[in-house]
Protein backbone atom coordinates (compact mmCIF):
# COMPACT_ATOMS: atom_id res chain seq x y z
CA UNK A 1 0.00 0.00 0.00
CA UNK A 2 1.44 3.56 -0.66
CA UNK A 3 1.03 5.22 2.24
CA UNK A 4 2.99 2.40 4.34
CA UNK A 5 6.00 3.87 5.65
CA UNK A 6 10.06 3.07 4.54
CA UNK A 7 10.37 2.11 8.01
CA UNK A 8 7.61 -0.25 8.23
CA UNK A 9 8.81 -1.88 5.39
CA UNK A 10 12.26 -2.61 6.80
CA UNK A 11 10.63 -3.45 10.42
CA UNK A 12 8.68 -5.88 8.38
CA UNK A 13 11.61 -7.36 7.27
CA UNK A 14 13.28 -7.76 9.96
CA UNK A 15 10.24 -9.79 11.60
CA UNK A 16 10.41 -11.86 8.64
CA UNK A 17 14.24 -12.64 8.96
CA UNK A 18 13.35 -13.44 12.81
CA UNK A 19 10.83 -15.61 12.18
CA UNK A 20 13.22 -18.13 9.91
CA UNK A 21 16.20 -18.27 11.53
CA UNK A 22 13.69 -19.54 15.05
CA UNK A 23 15.24 -23.00 15.94
CA UNK A 24 12.77 -26.10 14.30
CA UNK A 25 12.01 -27.04 18.00
CA UNK A 26 10.15 -24.06 18.50
CA UNK A 27 8.59 -23.68 15.23
CA UNK A 28 6.90 -27.17 15.72
CA UNK A 29 5.17 -25.87 18.18
CA UNK A 30 3.32 -22.99 15.59
CA UNK A 31 2.14 -25.83 13.47
CA UNK A 32 -1.69 -25.57 13.11
CA UNK A 33 -3.88 -28.21 14.39
CA UNK A 34 -5.89 -29.89 11.96
CA UNK A 35 -9.43 -28.14 10.87
CA UNK A 36 -13.05 -29.57 10.85
CA UNK A 37 -13.80 -30.80 7.37
CA UNK A 38 -17.44 -28.86 7.52
CA UNK A 39 -15.50 -25.46 8.89
CA UNK A 40 -14.84 -23.22 5.97
CA UNK A 41 -11.24 -21.98 5.17
CA UNK A 42 -10.81 -18.51 4.42
CA UNK A 43 -8.21 -17.30 1.33
CA UNK A 44 -6.86 -14.79 -0.44
CA UNK A 45 -5.90 -14.41 -4.22
CA UNK A 46 -2.22 -12.93 -4.43
CA UNK A 47 -1.25 -11.42 -8.12
CA UNK A 48 -4.62 -10.71 -10.64
CA UNK A 49 -3.63 -11.26 -13.71
CA UNK A 50 -4.10 -14.47 -15.98
CA UNK A 51 -3.49 -16.80 -13.27
CA UNK A 52 -5.06 -14.74 -10.53
CA UNK A 53 -8.51 -14.55 -12.58
CA UNK A 54 -7.99 -18.91 -13.33
CA UNK A 55 -7.72 -18.94 -9.66
CA UNK A 56 -10.92 -17.23 -8.88
CA UNK A 57 -12.78 -18.84 -11.46
CA UNK A 58 -11.54 -22.35 -9.63
CA UNK A 59 -11.90 -21.19 -6.22
CA UNK A 60 -15.74 -20.17 -6.60
CA UNK A 61 -16.37 -23.80 -7.26
CA UNK A 62 -14.99 -24.61 -3.97
CA UNK A 63 -17.95 -24.40 -1.16
CA UNK A 64 -15.49 -24.96 1.58
CA UNK A 65 -13.57 -21.40 1.44
CA UNK A 66 -14.52 -17.83 1.51
CA UNK A 67 -12.73 -15.92 -1.12
CA UNK A 68 -11.43 -12.43 1.71
CA UNK A 69 -8.87 -10.71 -0.16
CA UNK A 70 -7.42 -10.14 -3.74
CA UNK A 71 -4.22 -8.40 -3.64
CA UNK A 72 -2.65 -6.89 -7.12
CA UNK A 73 -0.02 -4.42 -6.94
CA UNK A 74 -2.23 -2.73 -9.98
CA UNK A 75 -5.27 -2.07 -8.44
CA UNK A 76 -7.00 -2.02 -11.71
CA UNK A 77 -5.82 -6.06 -11.93
CA UNK A 78 -7.43 -6.12 -8.28
CA UNK A 79 -10.80 -4.55 -9.50
CA UNK A 80 -11.26 -6.94 -12.22
CA UNK A 81 -10.94 -9.98 -10.16
CA UNK A 82 -12.97 -8.83 -7.83
CA UNK A 83 -15.76 -7.87 -10.01
CA UNK A 84 -15.33 -11.16 -11.74
CA UNK A 85 -16.06 -12.72 -8.24
CA UNK A 86 -19.31 -10.63 -7.67
CA UNK A 87 -20.39 -10.73 -11.28
CA UNK A 88 -19.90 -13.71 -12.95
CA UNK A 89 -18.84 -15.92 -10.03
CA UNK A 90 -21.39 -14.64 -7.33
CA UNK A 91 -19.31 -14.12 -5.15
CA UNK A 92 -19.66 -11.98 -2.32
CA UNK A 93 -17.24 -8.76 -2.54
CA UNK A 94 -13.47 -9.60 -1.22
CA UNK A 95 -11.19 -6.71 0.43
CA UNK A 96 -9.00 -5.24 -2.62
CA UNK A 97 -5.91 -4.39 -1.25
CA UNK A 98 -2.09 -3.93 -3.16
CA UNK A 99 0.56 -5.13 -0.35
CA UNK A 100 0.16 -8.58 0.13
CA UNK A 101 1.88 -7.92 4.08
CA UNK A 102 -1.71 -6.81 4.98
CA UNK A 103 -2.97 -10.36 4.27
CA UNK A 104 -0.17 -11.76 5.89
CA UNK A 105 -0.96 -9.83 9.36
CA UNK A 106 -4.32 -10.79 8.93
CA UNK A 107 -4.84 -13.66 11.42
CA UNK A 108 -8.01 -14.48 10.12
CA UNK A 109 -6.60 -15.92 6.75
CA UNK A 110 -6.02 -19.62 6.65
CA UNK A 111 -4.42 -19.52 3.02
CA UNK A 112 -3.08 -17.52 0.37
CA UNK A 113 -3.03 -18.89 -3.61
CA UNK A 114 -0.05 -16.99 -5.73
CA UNK A 115 0.00 -15.84 -9.11
CA UNK A 116 2.19 -12.73 -8.71
CA UNK A 117 5.18 -12.71 -11.51
CA UNK A 118 7.44 -15.21 -10.83
CA UNK A 119 10.26 -12.97 -9.12
CA UNK A 120 7.35 -12.59 -6.05
CA UNK A 121 6.66 -16.58 -6.16
CA UNK A 122 9.06 -18.11 -3.50
CA UNK A 123 9.25 -14.73 -0.96
CA UNK A 124 5.31 -14.50 -1.14
CA UNK A 125 4.74 -17.90 -0.19
CA UNK A 126 7.73 -17.69 2.32
CA UNK A 127 6.26 -14.71 3.93
CA UNK A 128 2.85 -16.34 4.15
CA UNK A 129 4.20 -19.35 5.83
CA UNK A 130 5.95 -17.45 8.12
CA UNK A 131 2.50 -15.43 9.24
CA UNK A 132 0.82 -18.95 9.63
CA UNK A 133 -0.67 -19.33 6.52
CA UNK A 134 -0.43 -22.58 4.17
CA UNK A 135 0.43 -21.71 0.63
CA UNK A 136 -0.76 -22.37 -2.74
CA UNK A 137 2.18 -21.56 -5.25
CA UNK A 138 2.04 -21.21 -8.79
CA UNK A 139 4.62 -22.73 -11.01
CA UNK A 140 7.72 -22.21 -11.65
CA UNK A 141 7.83 -21.73 -7.48
CA UNK A 142 11.06 -19.74 -7.96
CA UNK A 143 13.09 -17.27 -9.78
CA UNK A 144 15.94 -18.50 -8.97
CA UNK A 145 17.39 -22.10 -7.63
CA UNK A 146 18.31 -20.77 -4.20
CA UNK A 147 15.21 -19.30 -3.31
CA UNK A 148 13.27 -22.85 -4.54
CA UNK A 149 15.42 -24.46 -1.65
CA UNK A 150 14.38 -21.89 0.70
CA UNK A 151 10.50 -21.91 0.36
CA UNK A 152 11.00 -25.87 0.54
CA UNK A 153 13.10 -25.57 3.85
CA UNK A 154 10.75 -22.73 5.55
CA UNK A 155 7.61 -25.41 4.44
CA UNK A 156 9.16 -27.83 6.52
CA UNK A 157 10.44 -26.18 9.88
CA UNK A 158 7.01 -24.42 10.02
CA UNK A 159 5.35 -27.88 9.17
CA UNK A 160 2.76 -25.79 6.85
CA UNK A 161 0.83 -27.17 3.50
CA UNK A 162 2.49 -25.66 0.54
CA UNK A 163 1.34 -27.15 -3.10
CA UNK A 164 2.72 -26.12 -6.77
CA UNK A 165 0.49 -25.23 -9.35
CA UNK A 166 1.20 -27.94 -11.36
CA UNK A 167 -2.09 -28.70 -11.78
CA UNK A 168 -1.34 -31.78 -14.32
CA UNK A 169 0.01 -34.08 -11.31
CA UNK A 170 -4.22 -34.36 -10.40
CA UNK A 171 -5.19 -35.72 -13.76
CA UNK A 172 -6.79 -39.26 -13.21
CA UNK A 173 -5.79 -40.27 -16.69
CA UNK A 174 -2.20 -39.18 -15.92
CA UNK A 175 -1.81 -40.78 -12.55
CA UNK A 176 -2.82 -44.28 -14.78
CA UNK A 177 -0.52 -43.51 -17.25
CA UNK A 178 2.69 -42.97 -14.85
CA UNK A 179 1.61 -45.81 -12.56
CA UNK A 180 1.86 -47.92 -16.15
CA UNK A 181 5.47 -46.69 -16.55
CA UNK A 182 6.56 -47.36 -13.06
CA UNK A 183 5.23 -50.57 -13.03
CA UNK A 184 7.60 -51.66 -15.60
CA UNK A 185 4.66 -52.17 -18.53
CA UNK A 186 6.53 -49.79 -20.78
CA UNK A 187 9.74 -51.68 -20.50
CA UNK A 188 12.39 -49.84 -20.25
CA UNK A 189 12.23 -45.98 -20.39
CA UNK A 190 15.37 -44.12 -20.91
CA UNK A 191 14.07 -40.92 -22.57
CA UNK A 192 11.25 -38.22 -21.72
CA UNK A 193 10.83 -35.25 -24.06
CA UNK A 194 9.41 -32.05 -23.04
CA UNK A 195 7.75 -29.75 -26.23
CA UNK A 196 6.43 -26.83 -26.12
CA UNK A 197 5.31 -25.10 -29.75
CA UNK A 198 3.64 -22.16 -29.54
CA UNK A 199 4.78 -18.86 -31.67
CA UNK A 200 4.58 -15.76 -29.53
CA UNK A 201 6.37 -12.81 -31.80
CA UNK A 202 8.54 -10.17 -30.61
CA UNK A 203 7.64 -7.74 -27.45
CA UNK A 204 9.27 -4.91 -29.54
CA UNK A 205 11.17 -2.02 -27.76
CA UNK A 206 13.41 -0.24 -26.78
CA UNK A 207 10.13 2.43 -26.03
CA UNK A 208 9.43 3.90 -23.06
CA UNK A 209 7.51 1.74 -20.74
CA UNK A 210 4.19 3.43 -18.86
CA UNK A 211 3.62 2.18 -15.64
CA UNK A 212 -0.03 1.79 -15.56
CA UNK A 213 -1.81 4.69 -12.92
CA UNK A 214 -2.84 2.52 -10.54
CA UNK A 215 0.23 0.34 -10.23
CA UNK A 216 2.93 0.64 -7.41
CA UNK A 217 5.98 0.00 -9.16
CA UNK A 218 7.68 -0.48 -6.06
CA UNK A 219 5.14 -3.43 -4.64
CA UNK A 220 5.01 -4.51 -8.07
CA UNK A 221 8.78 -5.03 -8.06
CA UNK A 222 10.09 -6.45 -4.93
CA UNK A 223 12.96 -8.56 -4.99
CA UNK A 224 13.63 -6.85 -8.10
CA UNK A 225 15.64 -4.00 -9.05
CA UNK A 226 13.23 -0.97 -10.05
CA UNK A 227 14.68 -0.79 -13.75
CA UNK A 228 13.55 1.66 -16.04
CA UNK A 229 11.58 -0.43 -18.39
CA UNK A 230 11.72 -0.36 -22.08
CA UNK A 231 9.30 -3.12 -23.01
CA UNK A 232 6.03 -2.20 -24.80
CA UNK A 233 3.70 -3.54 -22.46
CA UNK A 234 4.50 -3.16 -18.78
CA UNK A 235 2.20 -6.59 -17.95
CA UNK A 236 3.04 -10.09 -18.84
CA UNK A 237 6.24 -9.45 -21.18
CA UNK A 238 7.67 -9.55 -17.54
CA UNK A 239 8.14 -13.47 -18.51
CA UNK A 240 11.19 -12.42 -21.14
CA UNK A 241 13.75 -10.48 -18.66
CA UNK A 242 15.82 -12.41 -16.52
CA UNK A 243 15.06 -9.81 -13.46
CA UNK A 244 11.30 -11.18 -13.49
CA UNK A 245 10.59 -14.15 -15.55
CA UNK A 246 12.47 -17.66 -16.70
CA UNK A 247 11.39 -18.24 -20.04
CA UNK A 248 8.78 -19.83 -21.91
CA UNK A 249 10.93 -23.05 -20.34
CA UNK A 250 10.11 -21.75 -16.95
CA UNK A 251 6.90 -20.02 -18.02
CA UNK A 252 5.30 -23.02 -20.09
CA UNK A 253 7.78 -25.95 -20.11
CA UNK A 254 7.94 -26.54 -16.66
CA UNK A 255 4.67 -28.48 -16.75
CA UNK A 256 6.02 -31.13 -18.98
CA UNK A 257 9.09 -30.97 -17.60
CA UNK A 258 6.95 -31.91 -14.30
CA UNK A 259 5.74 -35.20 -15.97
CA UNK A 260 8.84 -36.20 -17.68
CA UNK A 261 10.33 -36.26 -14.04
CA UNK A 262 7.65 -37.83 -12.71
CA UNK A 263 7.62 -40.28 -15.14
CA UNK A 264 11.48 -41.58 -15.33
CA UNK A 265 11.04 -41.19 -11.08
CA UNK A 266 14.25 -38.64 -11.01
CA UNK A 267 14.69 -36.37 -8.73
CA UNK A 268 17.63 -33.56 -7.59
CA UNK A 269 19.42 -31.76 -10.51
CA UNK A 270 20.94 -34.81 -11.90
CA UNK A 271 24.34 -35.34 -13.18
CA UNK A 272 24.47 -33.05 -16.04
CA UNK A 273 22.71 -30.27 -17.50
CA UNK A 274 23.40 -28.61 -21.06
CA UNK A 275 21.24 -25.56 -22.96
CA UNK A 276 21.05 -24.34 -26.47
CA UNK A 277 19.03 -22.25 -28.57
CA UNK A 278 18.62 -18.45 -28.90
CA UNK A 279 16.13 -15.35 -29.03
CA UNK A 280 15.73 -15.89 -32.73
CA UNK A 281 13.68 -14.46 -35.61
CA UNK A 282 13.46 -10.60 -34.74
CA UNK A 283 15.07 -8.52 -32.48
CA UNK A 284 13.10 -6.84 -29.20
CA UNK A 285 14.36 -5.59 -25.80
CA UNK A 286 13.96 -9.43 -24.69
CA UNK A 287 16.33 -11.47 -22.45
CA UNK A 288 15.23 -14.77 -22.76
CA UNK A 289 15.96 -17.55 -25.75
CA UNK A 290 12.80 -18.18 -27.47
CA UNK A 291 13.78 -21.20 -29.12
CA UNK A 292 15.85 -23.47 -26.66
CA UNK A 293 16.70 -26.85 -26.18
CA UNK A 294 17.93 -28.64 -22.65
CA UNK A 295 19.44 -32.11 -22.00
CA UNK A 296 19.31 -33.15 -18.80
CA UNK A 297 21.08 -36.58 -17.39
CA UNK A 298 19.74 -38.81 -14.68
CA UNK A 299 22.22 -41.63 -14.64
CA UNK A 300 21.38 -43.39 -17.72
CA UNK A 301 18.10 -41.40 -17.93
CA UNK A 302 17.43 -37.94 -20.29
CA UNK A 303 14.97 -35.46 -20.14
CA UNK A 304 14.79 -33.01 -23.30
CA UNK A 305 13.20 -30.16 -23.08
CA UNK A 306 12.48 -28.11 -26.00
CA UNK A 307 11.16 -24.87 -26.82
CA UNK A 308 9.92 -23.50 -30.22
CA UNK A 309 8.61 -19.45 -29.70
CA UNK A 310 8.76 -19.09 -33.64
CA UNK A 311 6.35 -20.84 -36.19
CA UNK A 312 7.07 -24.47 -36.46
CA UNK A 313 5.36 -27.90 -37.68
CA UNK A 314 4.12 -30.38 -35.24
CA UNK A 315 6.94 -32.54 -32.92
CA UNK A 316 5.19 -35.50 -34.04
CA UNK A 317 3.11 -35.95 -37.15
CA UNK A 318 0.82 -38.03 -35.26
CA UNK A 319 0.64 -37.42 -31.94
CA UNK A 320 0.03 -34.63 -30.40
CA UNK A 321 1.39 -34.00 -27.47
CA UNK A 322 3.48 -32.40 -24.84
CA UNK A 323 5.70 -35.01 -23.23
CA UNK A 324 7.21 -38.82 -24.72
CA UNK A 325 8.04 -41.51 -22.94
CA UNK A 326 10.25 -44.08 -25.01
CA UNK A 327 9.92 -47.35 -23.63
CA UNK A 328 10.73 -50.52 -25.43
CA UNK A 329 7.38 -51.39 -25.45
CA UNK A 330 6.00 -48.33 -26.75
CA UNK A 331 5.12 -44.58 -26.24
CA UNK A 332 3.50 -42.98 -23.85
CA UNK A 333 2.11 -39.03 -24.79
CA UNK A 334 -0.01 -37.49 -23.13
CA UNK A 335 -2.28 -39.63 -21.50
CA UNK A 336 -1.85 -42.54 -24.12
CA UNK A 337 0.21 -45.59 -25.14
CA UNK A 338 1.30 -45.52 -29.05
CA UNK A 339 3.28 -47.77 -30.74
CA UNK A 340 6.12 -46.48 -32.69
CA UNK A 341 3.95 -45.79 -35.75
CA UNK A 342 1.94 -43.48 -33.42
CA UNK A 343 -0.83 -45.90 -33.54
CA UNK A 344 -3.47 -45.11 -30.21
CA UNK A 345 -3.07 -49.05 -28.56
CA UNK A 346 -4.74 -47.64 -25.35
CA UNK A 347 -6.39 -44.16 -23.77
CA UNK A 348 -5.24 -44.40 -19.93
CA UNK A 349 -8.08 -43.12 -17.78
CA UNK A 350 -8.86 -42.34 -13.99
CA UNK A 351 -10.46 -39.94 -11.67
CA UNK A 352 -9.18 -36.54 -11.64
CA UNK A 353 -9.60 -33.79 -9.14
CA UNK A 354 -9.85 -30.20 -8.56
CA UNK A 355 -5.65 -29.05 -7.67
CA UNK A 356 -7.52 -26.61 -5.62
CA UNK A 357 -9.56 -28.75 -3.59
CA UNK A 358 -6.77 -31.28 -3.25
CA UNK A 359 -4.76 -28.14 -1.56
CA UNK A 360 -7.36 -27.05 0.44
CA UNK A 361 -8.00 -30.41 1.65
CA UNK A 362 -4.69 -31.09 2.95
CA UNK A 363 -5.00 -27.47 4.63
CA UNK A 364 -7.36 -29.98 6.70
CA UNK A 365 -5.82 -32.72 7.39
CA UNK A 366 -2.26 -31.36 7.99
CA UNK A 367 -0.62 -34.02 5.85
CA UNK A 368 1.63 -33.30 3.01
CA UNK A 369 1.45 -36.31 1.82
CA UNK A 370 -2.09 -35.89 0.65
CA UNK A 371 -1.35 -33.26 -2.17
CA UNK A 372 -0.72 -34.18 -5.45
CA UNK A 373 2.28 -31.40 -6.07
CA UNK A 374 4.12 -30.73 -2.38
CA UNK A 375 6.21 -27.72 -3.15
CA UNK A 376 9.52 -30.22 -2.79
CA UNK A 377 8.20 -31.55 -6.31
CA UNK A 378 7.71 -27.99 -7.53
CA UNK A 379 11.24 -26.87 -7.05
CA UNK A 380 12.86 -29.89 -8.16
CA UNK A 381 11.11 -29.32 -11.36
CA UNK A 382 11.53 -25.52 -11.59
CA UNK A 383 15.20 -26.05 -11.29
CA UNK A 384 15.84 -28.28 -14.12
CA UNK A 385 14.53 -25.26 -15.74
CA UNK A 386 16.72 -22.80 -14.05
CA UNK A 387 19.82 -24.96 -14.62
CA UNK A 388 19.00 -24.75 -18.62
CA UNK A 389 18.84 -21.08 -18.29
CA UNK A 390 22.05 -20.72 -16.00
CA UNK A 391 23.96 -23.09 -19.17
CA UNK A 392 22.46 -20.41 -21.60
CA UNK A 393 23.43 -17.69 -19.66
CA UNK A 394 27.07 -18.74 -19.65
CA UNK A 395 27.24 -19.78 -23.23
CA UNK A 396 29.13 -18.24 -26.45
CA UNK A 397 27.83 -18.26 -29.66
CA UNK A 398 28.49 -20.80 -31.83
CA UNK A 399 28.25 -22.55 -34.74
CA UNK A 400 25.93 -25.34 -35.63
CA UNK A 401 28.81 -27.82 -36.42
CA UNK A 402 30.71 -26.65 -33.02
CA UNK A 403 27.65 -27.29 -30.89
CA UNK A 404 27.07 -30.88 -32.74
CA UNK A 405 30.72 -31.69 -31.86
CA UNK A 406 30.53 -30.30 -28.11
CA UNK A 407 26.63 -32.32 -27.74
CA UNK A 408 29.02 -35.23 -29.11
CA UNK A 409 31.27 -34.84 -25.82
CA UNK A 410 27.55 -34.86 -22.90
CA UNK A 411 26.93 -37.91 -21.72
CA UNK A 412 23.11 -38.48 -23.13
CA UNK A 413 20.64 -40.64 -25.08
CA UNK A 414 21.80 -40.48 -28.71
CA UNK A 415 18.49 -39.30 -29.52
CA UNK A 416 19.10 -36.32 -27.61
CA UNK A 417 21.80 -35.38 -29.74
CA UNK A 418 19.45 -35.66 -33.03
CA UNK A 419 16.89 -32.55 -31.91
CA UNK A 420 19.89 -30.43 -33.27
CA UNK A 421 19.62 -30.86 -36.32
CA UNK A 422 15.48 -30.51 -36.27
CA UNK A 423 16.04 -27.43 -34.51
CA UNK A 424 18.14 -26.46 -37.24
CA UNK A 425 15.40 -27.17 -40.17
CA UNK A 426 12.78 -25.78 -38.01
CA UNK A 427 14.53 -22.22 -37.66
CA UNK A 428 15.53 -22.52 -41.60
CA UNK A 429 11.93 -22.83 -42.08
CA UNK A 430 11.17 -20.01 -39.43
CA UNK A 431 13.55 -17.44 -41.82
CA UNK A 432 16.87 -17.75 -39.56
CA UNK A 433 19.55 -17.46 -41.38
CA UNK A 434 22.61 -19.50 -38.51
CA UNK A 435 25.38 -17.99 -40.63
CA UNK A 436 24.22 -14.35 -39.56
CA UNK A 437 22.61 -15.15 -36.15
CA UNK A 438 23.98 -18.14 -34.57
CA UNK A 439 22.85 -19.84 -31.48
CA UNK A 440 24.23 -20.03 -28.14
CA UNK A 441 25.70 -23.25 -26.57
CA UNK A 442 25.77 -23.00 -23.06
CA UNK A 443 27.79 -24.04 -20.43
CA UNK A 444 28.10 -27.65 -19.92
CA UNK A 445 27.31 -28.16 -15.92
CA UNK A 446 27.86 -30.88 -13.45
CA UNK A 447 25.42 -30.02 -10.57
CA UNK A 448 27.32 -31.55 -6.90
CA UNK A 449 25.04 -34.67 -6.14
CA UNK A 450 22.11 -33.35 -3.60
CA UNK A 451 24.22 -29.87 -2.67
CA UNK A 452 22.15 -27.82 -5.18
CA UNK A 453 25.31 -26.29 -6.34
CA UNK A 454 28.54 -27.01 -9.10
CA UNK A 455 31.35 -28.80 -9.22
CA UNK A 456 34.20 -26.02 -9.57
CA UNK A 457 32.20 -23.44 -11.42
CA UNK A 458 31.73 -20.51 -9.32
CA UNK A 459 30.15 -18.53 -12.26
CA UNK A 460 27.34 -21.22 -12.26
CA UNK A 461 27.12 -21.28 -8.70
CA UNK A 462 26.59 -17.55 -8.73
CA UNK A 463 23.42 -17.62 -10.94
CA UNK A 464 21.72 -20.26 -8.25
CA UNK A 465 20.58 -17.02 -6.27
CA UNK A 466 19.97 -13.27 -7.11
CA UNK A 467 20.54 -9.80 -4.93
CA UNK A 468 17.33 -8.94 -3.22
CA UNK A 469 16.06 -5.41 -3.13
CA UNK A 470 15.49 -4.48 0.44
CA UNK A 471 13.24 -5.05 2.21
CA UNK A 472 11.35 -7.36 0.29
CA UNK A 473 14.72 -10.15 0.98
CA UNK A 474 14.58 -13.98 0.88
CA UNK A 475 16.87 -14.88 4.37
CA UNK A 476 19.16 -17.94 4.41
CA UNK A 477 19.66 -18.03 0.67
Amino acid sequence: MKDLSRRRFFEESVMAAAAAALPAQLLAQEKAPAVSANEKLTVAIIGCGIRGKAHARELARLPDCDIAYVCDPDLDRADEVAALLTGELKRPMPKKVQDLRVICDDKAVDAVFIATPNHWHSLGGIWAMQAGKDAYVEKPVSQNIAEGRRLVEVARELGRICQTGTQNRSRGSLAAAMQFIHEGKLGEVKLARSIIYGGRGSIGGPVETPIPPRCDYNLWAGPAPMTKLTRARFHYDWHWMWDTGNGDIGNSNVHSIDICRWGLGVTGLGDSAISYGGRLGYTDVGDTPNSQVGIFQFGDKTIVSETRGLKSAPFHPVIKAMWFFYGSEGIIAETGLYDPEGKLIQAFEGKSVSHFANFLDAVRTRKREDLKAEILEGHQSSALCHLANISYRLGTKASAEDIQKRLGEVEANAEAREDLERTRHYLAEAGVDLGKTPMTLGRHLRPDGDKETFLEDPEANALLKREYRAPFVVEGV
